[in-house]
């Protein structure tokens, strides 16, 4: 099958349903209304709210869920055929992930700009506020151990990307004071900062920058030293304001993904490269099987809960009209579904053609499970240097430039990832009463960075391999959770919520099914930490996702009631808020 074929075939129902089924959510679900206040403009800060362009703000949001994630997963997946991956990456991005990602934006906006957790004690019921909060903190943990892991190995395997990858922090710092500060429109210095990064290419091969000196001080392998640098870096990161760091990187990494989706496709067509994977792999016998694996080890690029503590995070408060929401949360899932499109072609077509690897058939690199769990990110980074190949651009430079995208996403999920559990721990700090955590930014922070660091040091293979799935798992149970919360939400204002519930329905039952298969896989294992660690937090989730499936039932079936003119028993401790940011939520 050409790979020019399915790139156009994916993107042309891409652009349909942003054309008729984002309209259709905006109005007869979601109702956007033009002339409501937004957080941003209720609570402006000048740190958390703040009301943005919405170009600026797509550009946070679609970088910030990007990430690794719609480039590991795919790349993962494709070990059971391209064919499956593909199907689920397509139809999720339109049904599942639009539905979400903008949802998750419209309920943060009208509930103050509050995290999706917080608005669930509202919509749901108060226990469904704690019980959402201990599964995202579950989540966000594991998120960030990964990307750390993905962005560690991307130093290690090319030392060439670390100084232009370096040099986009104080660019963007300086982009986000002449943005800020002058109010002046963010294209061009954005466009002027990427070039200073590309330029440093060159210079970064002359000078590959690495730790193995101070690792060899230490007694350590490279790995784990680059793994606490990064940690360092996303506290201090953390802590600033989205308009001095954040934003303006945001938008730089826009820029970026705008050319490197170009080359790729470009490279695509020129190069008229052939996918060599199987539709359908025959895996060997003994591999985790497709369904329902398949859709937990895709974690992004199809749907992701991610997208909600982003959306309901830190997105939300930057809205300057709710009427943005469509632009900035279904179009971000559509640039992610087109990023885990091509990770997939990378890792069928780009990866063969590549100097140097003409000689490796398909079948050789997805020999078993393990193999295709052996560096994901990296095969990636080869294939679209393979791409770019047929652009007549050098391999170095290919590997290096796909590794600098990969990178420069990880660690912008990574920041805004760190920022969200500091307000997931101080929110579960409130609630237990420990008021020095729950008000100290410092002792929030360290926390956020501590717990997600000891997990991402573990030795081996364990953050790209098990805990990948055990990620995948809880990150679209989360999808499926903040669904719930949504469609209780759409149920009480009047609107028709079935296009929320049928993705709803399908991510719990999944992801439920996926954390049995995985328990009794920890279970049986040999090696303590799966049995004693991973066993009991992986049904201590699916503990958490029953409970927190049985409150959101309760409270449809309240909601329906209620639209029926019935009474609706329990409503005082699940019913809707009626504040918002201005006024009274008028659904």
């Amino acid at each position: 099958m050409p790979a020019v074929v399915v790139l156009v075939a994916s993107l042309a129902v891409f652009a349909l349903g942003y054309r008729y089924y984002s309209a259709y959510l905006a109005k007869r679900v979601y109702a956007l209304d033009p002339a409501f206040t937004t957080p941003a403009h209720a609570y402006r800060d000048g740190i958390d709210f703040v009301p943005t362009n919405r170009h600026i703000v797509f550009a946070h949001h679609f970088i910030s869920v990007a990430g690794a994630a719609p480039i590991v997963g795919p790349a993962i997946a494709v070990f059971w055929g391209w064919g499956p991956a593909l199907v689920w990456v397509v139809l999720g991005t339109v049904f599942a992930s639009g539905a979400h990602d903008f949802g998750s934006i419209v309920v943060s906006v009208r509930h103050q700009g509050r995290s999706i957790g917080n608005v669930a004690k509202d919509v749901i019921g108060p226990r469904a506020r704690v019980l959402f909060l201990f599964i995202i903190f579950f989540l966000v943990t594991m998120v960030n151990a990964v990307f750390a892991v993905v962005i560690g190995n991307l130093f290690i395997g090319t030392p060439e990307a670390v100084l232009p990858v370096l040099v986009t922090i104080p660019l963007a710092v300086v982009v986000g004071q002449v943005v800020y500060r002058r109010r002046t429109a963010a294209l061009v210095p954005s466009l002027i900062a990427l070039v200073v990064v590309y330029a440093c290419i060159p210079l970064g091969s002359f000078v590959p920058i690495t730790v193995d000196p101070l690792a060899n001080l230490l007694g350590l392998e490279p790995l784990p030293v680059w793994i606490v640098l990064v940690f360092a870096y996303t506290f201090f990161a953390s802590r600033l304001p989205v308009w001095l760091l954040l934003q303006p990187r945001d938008y730089i990494n826009q820029q970026q993904m705008v050319l490197a989706l170009a080359i790729i496709v470009l490279g695509i067509v020129v190069g008229m490269d052939t996918i060599a994977a199987p539709v359908v792999n025959d895996v060997p016998a003994g591999s985790p099987p497709w369904f329902p694996l398949l859709f937990i080890t895709i974690a992004c690029g199809a749907v992701s809960g991610f997208h909600s503590l982003v959306g309901s995070g830190t997105t939300s408060k930057q809205l300057d009209r709710e009427t943005d929401a469509r632009f900035v949360g279904y179009m971000s899932s559509l640039g992610e579904g087109t990023l885990a499109v091509c990770s997939i072609l990378a890792c069928t077509a780009g990866v063969l053609v590549l100097s140097g690897n003409e000689g490796l058939s398909w079948n050789q690199m997805y020999a078993d499970w393990a193999s295709a769990q052996d560096n994901p990110a990296g095969r990636f980074t080869e294939g679209v240097a393979g791409f770019a190949e047929n652009l007549l651009i050098p391999q170095q430079i290919g590997i290096v430039f796909a590794a600098i995208v990969v990178i420069s996403f990880a660690a912008t999920s990574l920041d805004t990832a760190v920022r969200l559990q500091r307000y997931i721990v101080q929110e579960i700090a409130d609630i237990a009463g420990v008021r020095p955590l729950a008000r100290n930014l410092t002792l929030a922070t360290l926390l956020a960075v501590a717990v997600p660091l000891a997990l991402a040091l573990v030795p081996g293979d364990f953050a790209l391999g098990t805990l990948w799935l055990l990620f995948g798992t809880t990150n679209q149970l989360t999808a499926g959770l903040a669904l719930s919360v949504i469609a209780v939400w759409v149920t009480r204002r009047g609107r028709n919520p079935v296009m929320v519930l049928i993705p709803l329905v399908f991510l719990v039952v999944m992801t439920a099914w996926a954390l049995v298969i995985q328990a009794m896989g920890f279970l049986a294992s040999p090696e303590p930490l799966q049995r004693f660690l991973l066993a009991p937090l992986d049904l201590a989730i699916l503990a958490l996702a029953v409970w927190m499936v049985v409150e959101a039932a309760f409270a449809l079936r309240r909601a329906f009631a209620g639209r029926r003119g019935r009474p609706s028993p329990g409503a005082e401790s699940g019913g809707d808020s009626a504040s918002s940011v201005g006024g009274a939520d008028e659904g």
